[in-house]
C-alpha cells in the first residue's frame, strides 16, 4: 500500500507552501536524486574525475532497469538529448519512397510532427487525422489506412487533452497492416503501464523531466531489432561502432544493438537522475502510481463540474484518462498568474489552463485549487 506521507517527504519544493500541479510540463526532483547527481558531480569535481567504469556501469544498469520497467531488454534501449532529435533518427533513418503515408493526429506535441512533416519534400503524405472533442477516433484510424501506409506515430498521452490512446488496440492494427508503430511516451512515462510487447511498439521515445522527474536532457528511445534493420542511420559517431576503443582503427562496423545510436558522449549527470528515480518508481509499482493518479484526476474532475467549468477533454472511461485536466476560463494568463500568487503551479496551453498533479498529491491540495480557482474565476465575470 502506497504511504503517501512518507513518499511526500521527498519533495523539498512542498516544504514551502507549494501546490504543484504542472508535471506535464516539468517534474520536481525527489531529493534521493538530488543526492545522486550531486554525488556524481563531486566525483567529478574531487577523487574520481575519469572514473569512466563508473559511469559506464551506472549506463549499463540503468538500461537494464529501464528494459524492465517496459518489458524489454537492454539490448533495445539507447539514449539520446530529446524527443525531437529521436523522432528526427526515425523519420531521417527509414527509406521513403513518393506516395507513401505517415499518419498523425491535430492535437500531437510538435515534437511528434515536424519530424515527418519534413518528409513531404520527398513526396511523402502526411494525414493529420481530425480528433473528436479531443479523443482520437479508432474507427478513424482504420478508415485512412491504406496500402501506402507506412508509419503512424501518435502520443501515448497528449499532452493538451489528456487523452490516454488505445495502445494496444492501434499496435495490433498497425502489426495487422504491416505499419510501423511509433509512440512519443514523454506524458505517460511515470503515469501508465507501458509494455511494449503487449503494445506491439517499434519505437518509443521519451524525455524523464515531466512525469519521470528526472534531468532535461536526457531521453530514452526503444527500438525494436526489426525496425532497427530497415534504418539507414544517417549520423554515426565514434561510439556508434562494436570497438569503439580501437580508435585508430577506422573501421564503421556499426554495433548491433541499439547502443549503435549513441553517437558520443552521452549526458551522464541525466542518465544518474534517472537510474535514481526508475528504482523509485519500481519500488512503489506502476500500477499503484498508475491508480492513484486516475484517483485525483477523478476527483479533481468531480469537483471541477460541481463548479460548472468546461473541459478540453473529459474522459468518459478510466483507460482514457491520465494525470492532465485542461479547462476553458475567461482570460487564462490572469487566472494562471493569480494561481501562481497564491503558489499554485500550473500551465496556460492553446488558450486552455491546464492542470498535471501526479500520484503523490492529496485531495486536499486538489481541493485548494478548486477553492482558489472558484475565487479567482469569480473576479473576472
Amino acid at each position: 500500500m502506497m504511504n503517501k506521507d512518507e513518499i511526500r517527504k521527498h519533495f523539498a519544493y512542498l516544504k514551502t507552501g507549494i501546490i504543484y500541479f504542472n508535471h506535464a510540463s516539468t517534474g520536481p526532483i525527489p531529493d534521493f536524486t538530488v543526492e545522486a547527481v550531486k554525488n556524481y558531480l563531486y566525483q567529478r569535481s574531487e577523487d574520481s574525475i575519469d572514473n569512466y567504469e563508473d559511469v559506464l556501469r551506472i549506463v549499463k544498469e540503468t538500461k537494464e532497469l529501464f528494459a524492465r520497467f517496459i518489458n524489454t531488454s537492454p539490448d533495445r534501449i539507447a539514449f539520446v538529448d530529446n524527443v525531437s532529435n529521436a523522432m528526427n533518427l526515425l523519420s531521417q533513418g527509414l527509406r521513403w519512397k513518393e506516395g507513401d503515408e505517415i499518419i498523425l493526429f491535430d492535437i500531437e506535441f510538435p515534437a511528434n510532427v515536424y519530424p515527418f512533416l519534413n518528409l513531404e519534400k520527398l513526396g511523402v503524405k502526411v494525414k493529420i487525422l481530425k480528433t473528436q472533442n479531443g479523443r482520437i477516433s479508432f474507427d478513424e484510424i482504420e478508415k485512412n489506412i491504406s496500402s501506402r501506409t507506412k508509419l503512424l506515430s501518435i502520443s501515448h498521452i497528449q499532452f493538451l487533452s489528456g487523452y490516454r490512446a488505445d495502445l494496444e488496440k492501434i499496435g495490433n492494427l498497425c502489426r495487422e497492416n504491416g505499419i510501423i508503430f511509433s509512440v512519443d511516451a514523454i506524458q505517460s512515462l511515470g503515469v501508465v503501464e507501458i509494455d511494449v510487447k503487449k503494445m506491439k511498439i517499434d519505437y518509443l521515445a521519451s524525455g524523464i523531466q515531466k512525469w519521470f522527474l528526472g534531468l532535461e536532457g536526457t531521453t530514452i528511445i526503444y527500438i525494436s531489432k526489426s525496425l532497427q534493420e530497415k534504418i539507414d542511420q544517417k549520423y554515426v559517431g565514434w561510439l556508434s561502432v562494436k570497438d569503439a576503443w580501437n580508435i585508430l582503427d577506422y573501421k564503421l562496423d556499426l554495433d548491433e544493438s541499439a547502443h549503435r545510436f549513441e553517437n558520443g558522449t552521452l549526458n551522464y549527470a541525466g542518465i544518474v537522475s534517472l537510474h535514481s528515480n526508475i528504482k523509485f518508481f519500481q519500488s512503489i509499482g506502476i500500477n499503484e502510481i498508475e491508480k492513484s493518479v486516475i484517483e485525483n484526476t477523478k476527483y479533481f474532475i468531480r469537483l471541477l463540474e460541481d463548479e460548472k467549468f468546461e473541459f478540453f477533454f473529459k474522459p468518459e472511461v478510466d483507460e482514457e484518462m491520465s494525470g492532465i485536466i485542461t479547462i476553458k476560463v475567461k482570460d487564462p494568463e490572469f487566472v494562471f498568474r493569480e494561481l501562481k500568487q497564491r503558489k499554485i503551479h500550473t500551465s496556460v496551453r492553446e488558450g486552455y489552463l491546464r492542470f498535471s498533479p501526479h500520484f503523490y498529491n492529496t485531495k486536499e491540495e486538489i481541493e485548494e485549487v478548486v477553492k482558489s480557482l472558484r475565487d479567482i474565476t469569480n473576479k473576472t465575470l
